[in-house]
């Protein structure tokens, strides 16, 4: 969802990468109009010799919850020297720095692959409430995961430092909606530049080969 919203149109498609559609049909995705060019490069995370792709998202938001099916499986495909990682956004829906330490919880436990989708499930169909603490600790220990670990780590110095980089990475890359994805700290695509979501990701894939030539 946007600061200003923006339509998931065509997310079925979302497997489609630039490699699957044929060499005459491609039109290679153009700067200023399938993607943004960052004015000043972010620092990224990722290891020497690995090309960062972040996803921007929020646990609040359907169109995030729609597309994590299509981008998970396409990170699966993704080639070797992609460094993964996701960013969830101070914006969207209700009680945003809670979903934040909620998000950075479950990867301080050790406990994000298993419980991400979960969470989703929880509040888009399973119609879960997920504001406020309390609520999120009840969930927590519902879904099985150690109460008295959950609560400590939420409440930590590490999981808020996390939260607050979040919340300064977001600005950095000048993020204007969810889900959005930005590549080796230079580019940014959401669905109102590419045009809709299946489209971001082969946009992502274009940027990947551009980050493979320097």
């Amino acid at each position: 969802m946007k600061r200003r919203d923006f339509s998931l149109a065509a997310t079925s498609i979302g497997l489609l990468s630039l490699a699957a559609v044929p060499a005459h049909a491609q039109r290679a995705p153009k700067a200023g109009t399938d993607f943004l060019v960052l004015d000043k490069r972010v620092p990224v995370d990722a290891p020497a010799g690995k090309i960062e792709v972040v996803e921007f998202f929020s646990y609040n938001c359907p169109h995030c919850n729609d597309f994590e099916p299509s981008l998970e499986a396409w990170v699966k495909a993704a080639p070797k020297e992609v460094a993964f990682r996701r960013i969830p956004v101070p914006f969207v829906g209700n009680d945003v720095e809670a979903k934040q330490r909620l998000y950075f919880t479950l990867e301080a436990m050790g406990k994000l692959e298993e419980y991400h989708s979960k969470v989703f499930a929880a509040i888009h169909a399973q119609r879960q409430n997920l504001n406020g603490e309390a609520n999120i600790q009840a969930w927590a220990e519902r879904a099985g995961l150690d109460g008295a670990k959950f609560k400590e780590t939420f409440a930590s110095f590490g999981v808020a430092s996390k939260a607050r980089r979040a919340a300064q990475q977001t600005e950095a890359y000048k993020v204007a909606g969810v889900p959005a994805l930005a590549v080796a700290g230079r580019w940014y695509v959401d669905g109102e530049t590419a045009g809709s979501m299946a489209k971001v990701l082969q946009v992502a894939t274009f940027l990947i080969g551009e980050a493979k030539k320097g």
